[in-house]
């Protein structure tokens, strides 16, 4: 990994993961090994959670747009072997929380997806996505449930 092109991102904003139906399967074993090292990793790195568990999805038939797209994450993370959660020993106790929604929906099952991250102090301690399976006819719903849940999340 010394001769890797600098990347600033952990997944490409060109890239398209989907099933790539037109092109042939490769080493299940392999591509399984390199998921099982980043899924061990998402406990310290939440910045690359999201793509480690987009390209999880298509481990029953890797191809090989999935294995570069696996392999730009490894380069990501030799980029920033610096980064990680850090919690400070003393911080006040105000309580913190941002939202995002996505309802544009994911690319591959067109479904809507949330974000969101919860501070106590400066430091995280919850950080959560999800996909949602109802899907709304109007904005103002989508925002109404999204809010609703996220009530409960914090009581």
């Amino acid at each position: 990994m010394e001769h890797v092109k600098e990347v600033n991102t952990p997944i490409s904003t060109s890239s398209k993961l989907d099933m790539d139906k037109d092109s042939e399967n490769l080493n299940i074993t392999k591509y399984r090994g390199m998921i099982d090292s980043l899924l061990y990793l998402i406990a310290s790195r939440p910045d690359i959670i999201f793509c480690v568990c987009l390209c999880a999805c298509f481990q029953t038939c890797p191809k090989e747009s999935h294995v570069t797209v696996v392999k730009h994450i490894f380069c990501y993370l030799h980029d920033t072997i610096d980064l990680g959660l850090w919690y400070p020993k003393v911080s006040e106790l105000s309580s913190i929380s941002y939202s995002n929604d996505d309802f544009t929906r994911c690319k591959i099952d067109r479904k809507r997806t949330s974000e969101t991250c919860y501070f106590l102090g400066s430091s995280l301690v919850l950080w959560a996505s999800k996909k949602h399976n109802s899907l709304t006819l109007l904005t103002i719903e989508a925002e109404y449930i999204v809010v609703a849940s996220r009530c409960t999340q914090i009581l």
